[in-house]
C-alpha cells in the first residue's frame, strides 16, 4: 500500500457536540502531513482518534506501520532527569536509544537536568525524543514548535527533513503556516468537523486563486493591499495616485502565504 494512514467516515461526538463528522483523508507513506484548522475545529481530536488515544462514535482508521507520537500537551514526573526518561522509554520499547538522533535534537544538553528545571523548548525536544526511541514508521507531532525560539525551530525543522529522508511518514497539526509551507507534500484543512481541502499547497493555492500582497510607499505614508490579478491592480493603483497627485516612491509585490489561503478557506470567505 502506499499510504501510511487512511480514514474513513470517522465522526466523535462530545455530548451533542459534533466535532467530527465524517471526515475522510489518506496519508501517503513518506510524506509530510499536515491537519489545518482554527482553534476548536477538531484537530487534536483528530489526530487522537487516528493515535489511538480516544475512542471515537463511527468509521474506520487503518494505520501501516509503528507510531511514535508526540503530545500537545505533555508532562514528566518534575524530578525525573532527561537521560533517566531517555532510559526508561528506550527500556520499555526494549530498545538502545540512538546517541546521534539525542545529540541532534539537543537531549544530550539537559541529560542530568531534572525535568522541571528545563525550559519549554527543551522540554518540547526531549517529548520528541522519546516519541522516536522505538523508530517510529509514522510520527504524529501535535504543534511540535509551540514554545520554541527561532533558533530551536529551525533545528526541528531540519530533524523533520532528516526524519523524511529516511522514509518516515510525518503528520502534524500546526498553526505555523511558514512551517506548512517549508515542510509539508500535503495537507487537510478541517472546518466545522469535516475536511473542507484536501491536497497539495499548489493546488490549495489552484482551488482558492492567486493572491498578491502590493505595498506602496508614498510621500503621503504606506499603503497595503491585496490583489488576484496583478497587472490590474498595480494599473489601478498607479492611475489612483497619479490622480490624487501622489508621488510614488517605492512599489513592493509578494505572494501571498498559505495562510491567506488557510484562512479563506477555514472561515469560509
Amino acid at each position: 500500500m502506499t499510504n501510511a494512514i487512511q480514514v474513513k467516515g470517522l465522526r466523535k461526538s462530545y455530548g451533542k457536540k459534533v466535532v467530527l463528522n465524517g471526515i475522510d483523508l489518506c496519508v501517503r507513506k513518506g510524506s509530510v502531513f499536515a491537519l489545518l484548522g482554527v482553534n476548536g475545529a477538531g484537530k487534536t481530536t483528530a489526530l487522537e482518534c487516528m493515535e489511538g488515544l480516544r475512542r471515537y462514535d463511527e468509521g474506520t482508521i487503518w494505520v501501516n506501520g509503528k507510531i511514535g507520537i508526540q503530545l500537545q500537551s505533555a508532562s514528566l514526573p518534575s524530578h525525573i532527569k532527561g537521560m533517566e526518561a531517555v532510559r526508561l522509554f528506550a527500556k520499555w520499547n526494549k530498545v538502545l536509544a540512538d546517541k546521534a538522533m539525542l545529540t541532534a535534537l539537543g537531549v544530550d544538553t539537559v541529560a542530568n537536568k531534572r525535568y522541571q528545571e528545563m525550559s519549554t523548548g527543551q522540554k518540547r525536544r526531549l517529548h520528541l525524543a522519546l516519541a522516536l526511541i522505538g523508530s517510529p514508521d509514522i510520527v504524529f507531532l501535535d504543534e511540535p514548535t509551540a514554545g520554541l525560539d527561532v533558533e530551536g525551530r529551525i533545528s526541528l525543522h531540519e530533524y523533520i527533513r532528516t526524519l523524511k529522508a529516511q522514509g518516515k511518514t510525518i503528520l502534524l497539526a500546526s498553526h505555523d503556516m511558514a512551517e506548512v509551507e517549508s515542510l509539508c507534500d500535503d495537507l487537510a484543512i478541517l472546518k466545522d468537523g469535516q475536511i473542507v481541502f484536501a491536497g497539495t499547497v499548489e493546488e490549495l493555492v489552484k482551488a482558492v486563486g492567486k493572491y498578491y500582497n502590493i505595498c506602496v510607499k508614498t510621500n503621503w505614508g504606506t499603503e497595503n493591499f491585496e490583489a488576484d490579478n496583478i497587472e490590474e491592480s498595480l494599473i489601478s493603483i498607479v492611475q489612483g495616485c497619479r490622480e490624487r497627485n501622489v508621488d510614488i516612491q517605492d512599489i513592493q509585490v509578494n505572494r501571498g502565504t498559505l495562510e491567506q489561503h488557510f484562512v479563506k478557506i477555514a472561515r469560509g470567505k
